[in-house]
């Protein structure tokens, strides 16, 4: 079943009942004037368990600890924004997989040639993802981004991620003069932002799903990171997002802030359709096999991770 994404940018009172997700609208509860069958017809429910994802985008939500409880109890990724309406939080089970302990162990002795290998494929796959986004919304030539992909060797020893990202950002939008790809650069970053913190907390998710310790990266490495596995899992994952957001640039949208409309789009992230295995699926169903095979790779189950690709 494919999981619902909430998005709360309004004040709103979020509690639990009957594994409910309750919403009330302070305005509405405050006002004495209104009956209390108006009161009791405006409340919202939503079953938990069909909850994926929830961004809390307004310091006036009041939000109860049950609440948390059982949406961290049914794995959902709850994201919180800060002033800047920029997903800052995220909160996430410490455990929620019965075999956790044998995939950590696993995790944690995973020898250094098979993470090589693991982020061999994992580049592989990211390279090969934006030549399909190249050649499918600018037309660009992409017989180098395809060798590039073929020549990557073993833990990445040649830097090639690198050399088709310079090519790859060069042409992405190539009417926005001297465009780069930063966190604090010029729109349409802020838009590439929101979609890859929507997709970081998906893919989160699904590792933990997965029983793996989303902390324990792959090849990202920073005692600041409690994510490093997913930074490295969502390599492959990320031209879906940039798709997205080429759309909205060439829609004509104004793109300078992150309007409501754009953030709804954004938001659609968690149901792309992907093709993965040889069957289009939606990417956060999508997410939980990559991860799955990720769990299997380490307890020598399997050799390959499950990446997804474009419908061609």
């Amino acid at each position: 079943m494919i999981k619902k994404t909430l998005y709360f940018e309004n004040p709103a009172y979020l509690s639990v009942r009957n594994r409910q997700l309750i919403i009330k609208l302070p305005e509405i509860e405050k006002n004495n004037s209104l009956p209390d069958s108006f009161k009791e017809n405006s409340i919202k429910s939503i079953p938990v368990e069909d909850i994926g994802v929830i961004v809390l985008d307004n310091r006036q939500i009041t939000i109860t600890h049950g609440l948390i409880e059982e949406l961290l109890s049914n794995n959902c990724a709850l994201i919180t924004c800060n002033s800047n309406h920029m997903p800052f939080g995220l909160n996430l089970p410490l455990s929620n997989n019965t075999i956790q302990t044998e995939r950590f162990k696993a995790q944690t002795e995973a020898s250094l040639p098979l993470k090589k290998q693991l982020w061999q494929q994992t580049i592989q796959a990211k390279i090969k993802n934006q030549a399909h986004v190249l050649a499918s919304k600018r037309n660009a030539v992409i017989r180098n981004m395809l060798a590039w992909e073929r020549q990557v060797k073993s833990g990445d020893s040649d830097n090639l991620e690198a050399r088709a990202a310079a090519y790859y950002w060069k042409n992405l939008f190539p009417d926005i003069e001297n465009f780069t790809r930063n966190r604090e650069g010029l729109p349409p970053n802020n838009l590439l932002n929101y979609g890859y913190a929507i997709l970081r907390a998906v893919i989160a998710r699904s590792l933990v799903a997965s029983g793996l310790l989303p902390t324990l990266g792959i090849h990202h490495h920073n005692r600041y990171n409690a994510y490093c596995l997913a930074d490295d899992i969502m390599e492959p994952y990320r031209p879906f997002v940039d798709k997205l957001v080429i759309e909205i640039a060439d829609s004509g949208s104004n793109f300078q802030e992150l309007s409501k409309e754009i953030k709804m789009k954004m938001l659609n992230i968690p149901v792309t359709d992907v093709i993965i295995n040889e069957q289009r699926s939606p990417l956060m169903i999508a997410a939980g096999q990559t991860t799955a095979s990720l769990a299997k790779c380490y307890l020598g189950e399997n050799r390959k991770i499950a990446y997804p690709g474009f419908e061609t």
